[in-house]
């Protein structure tokens, strides 16, 4: 699979014409985030056994995302007897009425013809059709979800292109901000060594400072406030978001744990550091990170 967003947007329509009846429909997809591949539809009751296949369908194209799936199907048969849901109707029927009483200012009394255009008021029933009109139907309609999937596919890759550009934008601001901490730490022994020397010896009240003994404590600090361990595994985490950028593939879930450790390796950095410099430049790093994460959020 190529690098694509889990955000976008399908419309698939088509129509099959037979000797006793045409038909037509129309297949919409609106594709979010998500964590798995979860599929929402919506499909008129008397085709409802086509959900059955539409998620092995919609599997062979997305990894993940929250997938809300509608279909909506005009039907024209010769010499049909249109059915009416007569119980259903007269329960909006009761319903409007009353509300209508309630509230003649505020709500108008339906007309017949917004009754009957309500869901569910005219039936049209499996019954309508026999078994092989209804396979015929059913084979028709899944191929076009497949050909509304490819679509929503393309569309996410599309966009999955543009957040790529924006993803190593970021890794290279993540890069030059690490290897600017990385500058500043080379200087951090000497620093921390005149600092403490500077401190003991307001301390002693300008007396000597015995060499050796500033040498260890000096050692001791600098092994404290050492961040190259942090910084090599950051400059690697780098190395890798770019491959996975290179590779062209799915790379949602790896990049987010990436940014995990981003986080973590700047957050001891921070929390190790003495230079007000080295400090700042982690306060940086860590909201680039987090725009990072917030774009990676939208990868499939």
């Amino acid at each position: 699979m190529q690098i694509s967003s889990m955000t976008g947007f399908a419309r698939q329509s088509g129509n099959m014409e037979r000797a006793n009846f045409s038909l037509s429909w129309v297949w919409e997809i609106k594709s979010v985030n998500g964590k798995n591949l979860d599929l929402k539809t919506r499909l008129p009751l008397w085709l409802d056994e086509i959900s059955l296949n539409l998620r092995n369908i919609a599997a062979n194209c997305f990894e993940r995302g929250s997938l809300t799936v509608s279909l909506d199907v005009m039907v024209e048969k010769n010499n049909e007897e249109v059915k009416v849901n007569r119980l259903l109707l007269e329960k909006i029927t009761q319903s409007a009425i009353e509300l209508h009483r309630k509230y003649p200012n505020d709500i108008q009394a339906p007309t017949v013809g917004e009754l009957f255009a309500l869901d569910g008021v005219l039936e049209l029933q499996k019954g309508n059709f026999n078994d092989d009109e209804m396979a015929d139907i059913n084979r028709n309609l899944r191929a076009g979800f497949e050909e509304c999937c490819i679509r929503l596919q393309a569309d996410r890759r599309q966009e999955g292109l543009k957040i790529k550009s924006v993803l190593t934008q970021q890794v290279d601001k993540i890069e030059q901000l690490v290897l600017q901490v990385g500058r500043l730490a080379l200087a951090q022994p000497e620093i921390l060594k005149q600092r403490l020397y500077k401190q003991i010896k307001e301390l002693l009240d300008n007396s000597e400072i015995n060499e050796d003994r500033l040498a260890q404590e000096a050692v001791l600090l600098v092994n404290r406030a050492d961040i190259k361990e942090e910084i090599d595994r950051l400059l690697a985490h780098i190395k890798t978001a770019r491959q996975l950028l290179e590779a062209n593939q799915t790379l949602g879930r790896r990049f987010d744990f990436l940014c995990q450790e981003f986080n973590r390796e700047t957050n001891t950095i921070c929390s190790k550091a003495s230079d007000i410099r080295i400090i700042n430049y982690g306060m940086e790093l860590k909201a680039v990170i987090e725009q990072l994460r917030e774009q990676v959020q939208n990868m499939e």
